[in-house]
């Protein structure tokens, strides 16, 4: 038993499970592509303050990716999962793609990196938006992973309108050797993304993005949709040109949309996948034998967790990631860079580990607990 934050201030009590959930575990997925957006892990004897470049624990940090990998699942490399502009710089990230890159090569792991403009730290115009994001893509590319191009601030802030996008993303395709995903990020996730692909209305800005894939279908191997709004994606799913695929960025609507309908479906590139690698990657291989009632009812229960960790403010979802980390064993500490360990609340995170415990996400449930137990006790809860 264990003693949790109560809703009325005071506390309760929560007896957690035993036993792990039992998952089959097993090769390749084969219906689906599934990427996890990664985590980073932090470096927690680093002496550092918010505003420090970020110290990452290289070692833990690759370890987590050989899990993943592990699971059958391909790794989304310095996304916003990452911390990326939330505690990683450019420089943390350049480093975090090129060790990762080697690791994929190394166990034959799925790959792909971020491309954005995050090492523009003032006013720029176009001509430097363009610079930053060419010099990104040259790095990716050049490790021999498959390229992410990311929305970027810098250009929500600098384009004036949708022939903006239509002129640096034309460019960019035009550049890119291999086909990239493209990436579109809302301002839930992102506030300063607002108004991107040149418009505030959905509608106008989907439009937009269409225009630039149908211009360059040969370099758009698909596109990653993060708006959780399930129906504006699959009524954009259905308008793609053929072989352009859609990832899911859905974290609140993920399981309907993968397992899809009669029209198609969307595959995979989640950041609710960091916790949820094994018991994903068993419902996607139940898929892949035809079971769309099974993957349901593997993945369906997890959506409550996956709302929970992304519930407004979103953008804060990393917290509540790196702690179920924690308590799995993946890594010895509940520290992130930038300090956004402190970016939920107690009651917050109590209630993350209830819900993963619910559904035996911890291999080592007894650690889990004993783990939880010692935060809750640094934060003054009696146990």
């Amino acid at each position: 038993m264990i003693r949790l934050p109560a809703p009325d201030g005071g506390t309760r009590k929560y007896t957690p499970r035993t036993e792990p959930l039992a998952v089959s575990g097993g090769g390749a997925l084969v219906s689906r592509t599934v990427f996890s957006a990664a985590h980073v892990v932090a470096d927690p004897y680093a002496d550092t303050t918010p505003d420090s470049p970020a110290a990452v624990d290289w070692d833990a940090t690759l370890a987590f990716r050989r899990h993943l990998w592990s699971q059958g699942l391909g790794v989304a490399e310095a996304m916003d999962t990452a911390q990326r502009g939330m505690g990683l710089d450019w420089s943390g990230a350049a480093e975090l793609i090129r060790r990762s890159a080697a690791e994929a090569e190394a166990v034959g792991g799925l790959i792909a990196c971020g491309v954005g403009t995050d090492q523009l730290t003032g006013p720029t115009d176009l001509a430097g938006v363009r610079k930053a994001y060419e010099e990104q893509l040259a790095l990716v590319e050049e490790t021999g992973s498959q390229a992410i191009l990311m929305a970027s601030r810098a250009l929500a802030a600098t384009a004036t309108g949708p022939e903006d996008y239509l002129d640096l993303y034309g460019h960019l395709l035009r550049q890119a050797s291999e086909p990239v995903i493209l990436h579109w990020l809302g301002p839930m996730f992102d506030p300063a993304l607002a108004g991107y692909w040149g418009s505030a209305d959905l509608d106008t800005a989907t439009e937009t993005f269409l225009d630039v894939i149908a211009a360059h279908p040969d370099k758009v191997d698909g596109i990653k949709v993060s708006l959780l709004d399930a129906g504006r994606e699959v009524a954009l799913r259905r308008r793609l040109p053929e072989g352009v695929r859609c990832y899911t960025g859905d974290d609140f609507h993920y399981p309907e949309l993968i397992a899809g309908d009669d029209q198609g479906f969307s595959h995979a590139l989640l950041g609710i996948f960091d916790p949820l690698a094994p018991l994903a990657a068993d419902a996607v291989r139940t898929l892949d034998t035809g079971d769309v009632e099974g993957f349901r009812a593997t993945l369906d229960p997890t959506v409550a967790l996956s709302r929970h960790l992304f519930r407004t403010p979103t953008r804060f979802y990393k917290t509540g990631v790196v702690l179920l980390a924690w308590l799995a064993g993946h890594q010895d500490h509940f520290t992130m860079v930038g300090g956004l360990q402190s970016a939920r609340s107690l009651p917050h995170l109590a209630r993350a580990y209830e819900l993963a415990d619910g559904l035996g996400l911890f291999p080592d449930p007894a650690l889990a607990e004993a783990r939880m137990r010692s935060l809750l006790t640094v934060y003054g809860v009696p146990q």
